[in-house]
């Protein structure tokens, strides 16, 4: 059996996450290209961290560079919407085609009350309250947590939500009401039957259906993988993906490879058949990863657990949970890709009223030297990364190596 280079395994991982091209200067990407990113890549999660842009706006700007955030809201919530808020990896952004793959998800939470998270928000729910949130969605329209009385109630986590943002994810959650729109972030919830649009497939797959589709889809949008990492996509237990994986591999869906890691040994991993002609490109050279780019730490690249590290030595830190003592890099850390290794991080916080972008620090990792190649690339990205954010100054508090700063503001 062929033993395929990282260098291969890399460049079909970045290919099939479309985090290959390099930069060029090009109009500024339409609507339709937006779509085209969410399509290939699955869906994008939602969160609610915002030091820069939120992350579901920072995964596709890595892929297609600078792009008006409008067109992505208008392809969520627009007339012409194509993608919805759903739950996949987590609470993602997914296209439209793939709502039928949400239904039994809905009937689960109709169907089992008292499993799970199910158990947990019909614990939660106070039952009076759901046909009345309902009946006023029904008669007055769309309608926010906050247009609803909370009677001294005093909001909180999850936990702790007020009666009728119960109520409301309870609806959302059984598919009554989807997400018809944010303002200010703030959902708006609506009836699902106004929301989505008459062309959806609403066909119901079963369960088994269901899971062959999301397994299929995180090993085709990871390229290369380890058998429990294609239910890691959507964060399928590994007792259901598993069982459905070596039936895909039985079916000659999946295929099985053997390639080196970047510890240098050699393992067996998984690629789905269409993406086999992309291995043999990338094994003779043909397809090169080019991109320099910098990563949402919620990108989808890491939905693999640990495959940073098998692929690119590299360990993705999440550190904003963390007390700041604990820290190491910093609250909200965007690695760097160059080409095919990631080969730094920097914690950037925009402060919007001045438009400055200020890094309060900036880390090559250890061995990546600041060559001239490198800090030309990283600051072609980094003035992409500003016109995005609207900002017109870079300060950078804090670097290792310190001449990495010096360098990249010259370039700058």
């Amino acid at each position: 059996m062929t033993i395929y280079p990282i260098s291969a395994l890399r460049a079909v991982a970045l290919r099939t996450q479309n985090l290959h091209r390099a930069i060029v200067s090009e109009p500024k990407p339409k609507p339709e290209a937006l779509y085209r990113v969410i399509a290939q890549i699955g869906c994008v999660q939602i969160d609610t961290l915002h030091m820069v842009r939120r992350s579901h706006y920072l995964v596709p700007w890595s892929r297609i560079g600078t792009y008006d955030p409008k067109d992505f809201e208008s392809l969520i919530f627009g007339p012409e919407r194509r993608l919805f808020e759903g739950w996949e990896h987590a609470a993602t952004i997914i296209p439209l085609e793939e709502y039928r793959y949400q239904i039994p998800r809905q009937r689960n939470l109709r169907e089992s009350p008292t499993t799970g998270h199910n158990r947990w928000l019909n614990e939660l729910v106070q039952k009076d309250s759901v046909p009345q949130v309902l009946e006023r969605i029904r008669i007055e329209g769309a309608q926010k947590v906050s247009n609803f009385e909370s009677n001294g109630h005093k909001g909180g986590s999850w936990w702790n939500w007020r009666p009728a943002k119960v109520a409301l994810e309870y609806l959302y959650g059984y598919g009554e009401l989807m997400i018809a729109d944010r303002v200010k972030f703030q959902r708006v919830y609506d009836l699902t039957e106004r929301v989505l649009p008459k062309w959806v497939d609403t066909c119901e797959p079963s369960v088994e259906e269901r899971d062959r589709f999301w397994v299929e889809r995180g090993a085709k949008a990871l390229g290369i993988c380890l058998p429990r990492h294609a239910g890691d996509y959507t964060w399928m237990k590994v007792t259901k993906s598993l069982p459905m994986v070596e039936a895909l591999v039985k079916d000659g869906t999946l295929l099985e490879i053997e390639g080196k890691l970047a510890d240098g040994k050699t393992t067996e991993l998984l690629i789905h058949r269409e993406n086999l002609p992309l291995l043999e490109q990338a094994a003779d050279g043909t397809l090169k990863a080019e991109r320099t780019t910098f990563l949402s730490p919620f990108d989808n690249l890491f939905w693999a657990a640990r495959r940073d590290e098998m692929f690119w030595g590299f360990h993705q830190a999440l550190e904003c949970y963390l007390p700041a003592p604990k820290r190491v890099y910093g609250y909200f850390c965007l690695p760097i890709l160059h080409k095919d290794r990631l080969v730094g991080r920097f914690d950037p916080k925009l402060e919007r009223k001045t438009g400055t972008l200020i890094l309060r620090a900036l880390y090559l990792e250890p061995g990546v030297k600041a060559g001239e190649e490198l800090v030309k690339d990283v600051a072609c990205a980094m003035r992409d990364f500003m016109k995005f954010h609207e900002a017109k100054e870079l300060v950078i508090e804090h670097s290792e190596p310190a001449i990495f700063a010096k360098y990249l503001l010259k370039a700058i």
